[in-house]
Formats: C-alpha cells, structure tokens, sequence
C-alpha cells in the first residue's frame, strides 16, 4: 500500500527519477525532458509521502486516492514514479517509446498499463476528467482525494475555466489540483506567448481555495501538498500553484524552454548523469 518515505529518502528517489527521465528519452531520442525533470519531486513526494494508493492497482481506486496527469507529455516522470513505487517492472523503462511499448510518448489505456486511468496530453482535458472522478467519489460516499496536475501553458484551453467554474459551484472539496507553473511552453515563454495574468487572483475569484508553493524543494512541496489536505474538505477545490523551473537538476536544461521536447545527445545524457546521484540503481 502506500510509502511514507521520509525527505532524505524522498531526495534520494527523486535524484534516481531524473536519472531515469534523461536515460529513457536519450536512448528514444524522443520525449520531453523539460517538464519531467521540474515536476520530479512532486511526483515522487505524491507517490511516496501523500497519497494512500496500491501498486496493485484497481481502475476504480475505491478507498484510495486518485491522480490525474493533464499535461501527459511529461510522462517519463509518471512512468519513472510508477515503476520505482512498484506498479511494474523498473526494467520496462527501457522500452519507452518503442514499438509495441506500453509505455508511450503519452499515457494511453488501450496497453492496460497499471497506474493509468485515461489517455491524456490532448491539453485542457484533465481537470475535467479529475472532477468526474470526485463527483463518482462523492456519490459512492468515498472520503479519499483527487489529485491532478496540469501545465501552465494549458490554462489557455477555454475548457480549463468550464472546469474551474463546475467546480466551485459545485463544491468539489474533495479535489487538489496542482499547476505545473515553470513559465514554459512549446513555444517559448507563457508570457509572450498568451499571458496568463494574476493566477493566484483568477483561480480565487473563480471560488478556488489557492496555496503557493516551491515545487523544486522537497521540504516545501511536501509540507504544501499537505496543507493542501487540510485545506480540502471544507466547500472548495484547492489549487497549488506550484512554481517549478523546467529541466531543475540538469544545469543546461533548467528554465529554457529549448528542452520542452528535445533528447539530449550523448554528450548532453553524461554530463546530464554526472550531475544526478545514482541511488536505486539504473534500470
């Protein structure tokens, strides 16, 4: 069932996960290094501190809690977080991307890969799905959380603030949404591209209870993730804003947003894998 490891041993994953992340997208020469790399230590302290959920893995997740990736591009870290928490086989990271693998370049279901409850990177969509899991949960009388994530980028989707304003209206208390906030997109800074404003301001007049946090220190996103916790449960949806760099823990990677959806060479992978502490073992 579920991992409550401590910070040392959450720092300690989270180095093997990046690790993990450059290995699986240099050997494919295809992925999106960028993101995964700055969301790492949110996924690893979600999979091994804050959320109650079984490798064994029921689609229904009754009694425990469920996690949604909106933005499914980054999902070598996903793929990374599941396979080290035990929902399959590390050494299946290798197949990343290849043919016939069931892990692709974005998580689908048809392969049946524990872990995933629906095929996501088609952008806008996630907190959507996140909220009709909560609603089904609230209804079966189930008292555990939904968790999504979600790029800031994404918050351009129009069907982001439908989603935003069901659930307010709705009082879906039992949802902690959590934004990927690196100032990064495809195309270069979110800024330039289509600004986002005041997020903080939009989200609370939107009837959203709304946390900061530092998404790049595992002290901080671990504390945050649990305040958020306590914040739930009482008529609001939570949103995290998370502010990450993307590509943290590669020196030439972090804050651009050249690595967005760029493999490193093989001279990008060692300097990449000198700065990253072996600490599981490689896959």
């Amino acid at each position: 069932m579920s991992q409550t490891a401590d910070i040392p041993q959450l720092k300690k994953i989270a180095s093997q996960v990046r690790r993990d992340i450059v290995r699986m997208v240099h050997a494919c020469q295809s992925g999106h290094p960028g993101g995964s790399l700055g969301c790492t230590d949110f996924f690893v302290a979600l999979y091994f501190h804050i959320l109650k959920h079984d490798p064994k893995f029921n689609m229904k997740a009754e009694g425990e809690d469920m996690f949604f990736l909106s933005n499914g591009h980054i999902s070598p870290v996903w793929y990374s977080v599941l396979a080290r928490s035990g929902y399959f086989d590390v050494k299946e990271l290798a197949t990343f991307r290849q043919l016939n693998s069931r892990l692709q370049g974005h998580p689908a279901t048809h392969e049946h890969l524990p872990g995933i409850r629906i095929a996501s990177g088609s952008l806008g969509q996630g907190l959507s799905v996140a909220l009709g899991a909560a609603q089904a949960k609230k209804l079966a009388g189930d008292d555990r959380f939904v968790f999504v994530l979600m790029g800031d980028g994404e918050l351009q989707e129009g069907q982001v603030w439908e989603a935003a304003m069901y659930a307010a209206h709705n009082k879906m208390d039992n949802v902690i949404a959590s934004i990927d906030y690196n100032g990064q997109q495809i195309d270069g800074p979110v800024n330039k591209i289509l600004s986002l404003l005041d997020l903080k301001a939009k989200w609370e007049a939107f009837g959203w209870e709304v946390i900061d946090s530092n998404g790049n220190n595992m002290d901080e996103i671990v504390k945050a993730l649990e305040f958020a916790k306590t914040q739930a449960k009482k008529g609001k949806p939570v949103m995290n804003l998370m502010k990450t760099e993307m590509g943290f823990g590669v020196d030439y990677m972090v804050g651009s947003h050249k690595w967005h959806g760029v493999a490193p060479n093989d001279d990008e992978l060692a300097k990449a894998l000198a700065q990253l502490e072996l600490t599981l073992g490689d896959y």
